[in-house]
């Protein structure tokens, strides 16, 4: 692409842009660029923004990168972005990024007003391969949505979807978590159909996969750090949306009609959801998670750099240990100062009583 990109910028060479029809540059040429390259296109003349800005194009792009767009829902909202799917793309595919986050808390009426309700588009695949996509919606208004723990759900209790990963029980499990870090993919575009915004607020990469403890279910997470709310006469604090896609082992596969032997179970998606938590661990309200997740959709920043985030991840679980480490050590001082205190009055009382 580069040779053709300076075959247009040479405009005394016969090969110019204005030399080529336009239908052609468009079945030919267009059609077989990604979004950054077709984006960064626009820039090299007037002709060839005005021709890559067709909304046929970024609608290709968008229902190829997340197969969840074409639902009918998730199509509506999108064209009512100001440039349709180009906006659309313009917000979702560069993953949201830690911004520096504001030294003390906006004036109300400064503050953007907070969406009536949040549309999910979810993909997540399995060696570039869909094993899940749906789009859901989540209301925002209700008094028990603001004073809940924040959570959406994107598969509904005691629903299981079956994919096409299988595992061998006699495989070593480090391998086989390694193998589901290296292999899996997730998109959680979250939009809001009133401001016409969307924000991508998974990162592309697992940043954890293990397995529970109690249930033996497969936990592939994925997470994003942002800024939170200033607290009153001190900066904000960070936070974290988690998104977790939890394994549960399905139907063994094995010889049905006399085939040869099998030995492997298909994983099955048992739970795809995400929450907002903070640096003391607590599951944020819907209330204050709506307010972050609003102000991330309008000055949000956007990173091209995937291991960003599993850099953010493991920062953010770094600075939850340090401060649970302080508070321990907080705690203790307590109870220390609590014991030479109540020594003390049992010595006095003790003393005032022998000697008065």
């Amino acid at each position: 692409m580069a040779v053709c990109c300076n075959d247009y910028e040479d405009v005394g060479t016969a090969a110019s842009i204005s030399s080529v029809h336009p239908d052609v540059i468009r079945a030919h040429i267009l059609t077989r660029l990604d979004g950054p390259t077709l984006a960064t296109l626009t820039c090299a003349s007037p002709e060839m923004r005005a021709l890559s800005s067709d909304d046929g194009l970024w609608q290709d792009i968008c229902t190829s990168t997340w197969p969840s767009t074409r639902d009918p829902l998730a199509r509506r909202v999108i064209a009512s972005f100001s440039s349709g799917h180009r906006s659309f793309f313009s917000d979702s595919y560069p993953l949201l990024h830690r911004w520096n986050p504001p030294k003390q808390r906006p004036r109300r009426h400064n503050r953007p007003s907070p969406a009536t309700e949040l549309i999910s588009a979810v993909d997540i695949f399995y060696k570039d391969e869909v094993i899940f996509s749906k789009v859901h919606v989540t209301e925002t208004e209700s008094g028990w949505f603001r004073s809940s723990p924040f959570r959406i759900d994107m598969v509904g209790q005691k629903e299981t979807v079956v994919t096409s990963i299988s595992r061998n029980p006699a495989e070593d499990e480090d391998e086989w978590m390694k193998h589901l870090e290296e292999n899996m993919k997730m998109s959680w575009i979250v939009m809001d159909a009133g401001k016409k915004r969307a924000v991508n607020l998974s990162s592309r990469n697992p940043v954890s996969v293990l397995r529970h403890w109690l249930t033996g279910e497969v936990l592939v997470k994925y997470a994003t750090v942002v800024a939170g709310e200033p607290r009153r006469g001190s900066a904000a604090e960070v936070v974290q949306f988690a998104a977790t896609v939890t394994f549960g082992a399905g139907k063994s596969k094995g010889s049905s009609g006399g085939g040869g032997g099998g030995g492997g179970e298909w994983e099955e998606v048992t739970e795809v959801n995400i929450q907002v938590e903070d640096m003391e661990g607590r599951i944020l309200d819907g209330r204050d998670s709506l307010v972050i997740l609003t102000a991330a959709m309008e000055s949000g920043r956007r990173m091209q750099r995937e291991a960003t985030a599993k850099e953010g991840f493991e920062e953010f679980e770094e600075m939850k240990r340090e401060r649970k480490r302080r508070q321990h050590r907080a705690e203790r001082a307590l109870d220390m100062a609590c014991i030479v205190a109540g020594v003390t009055l049992f010595v006095a009382f003790w003393s005032f009583i022998l000697f008065r």
